[in-house]
């Protein structure tokens, strides 16, 4: 390949004038807006349907929600939606309860969200130290674990 690299640089004008066109990837971005009612839900919906790259548009008003497919940037569709609807957007923040070492501990545990889910602990570092276990407490509760075979027999 090197002789033919060599004489397509040798033939081509442009020098480096073109842009590289990059990419992007196909991402799921979960954004939390507040929806009342299926007028809420239908400005929110509209609002990024029309945006290029967006292959998807999902709406659940029970979880104030909108999950968007497509080759789109993050930070734009919550740029847009927040300019579009007028009402207060953010990233969804919460992870399944399943996926938290310790659901419950104080900085996971969220009043506000939806069943089944807790804030996403793992992401911020701060929160995370608090939620994580330490190595006692992980000796202690194994010890007496049904999933473990050496767990005290008395009990």
């Amino acid at each position: 390949m090197g002789l033919l690299s060599e004489v397509y640089e040798f033939c081509d004008c442009s020098h480096g004038h073109e842009k590289l066109k990059k990419y992007k990837q196909l991402q799921t971005v979960d954004i939390k807006v507040r929806m009342d009612c299926e007028g809420c839900e239908r400005i929110v919906k509209k609002s990024v349907q029309g945006m290029k790259g967006v292959t998807q548009v999902e709406v659940d008003r029970k979880l104030s929600k909108l999950t968007v497919i497509g080759y789109v940037d993050p930070n734009k569709v919550l740029h847009r939606v927040r300019h579009r609807t007028g009402k207060k957007a953010d990233l969804w923040p919460y992870v399944p309860y399943d996926v938290v070492p310790h659901p419950y501990a104080p900085e996971a545990y969220d009043k506000k969200a939806p069943p089944g889910y807790v804030r996403n602990v793992l992401e911020d570092p701060e929160a995370s130290a608090i939620a994580s276990a330490s190595p006692t407490e992980v000796k202690y509760t194994t010890a007496f674990s049904d999933d473990n075979p050496n767990a005290c027999v008395v009990m």
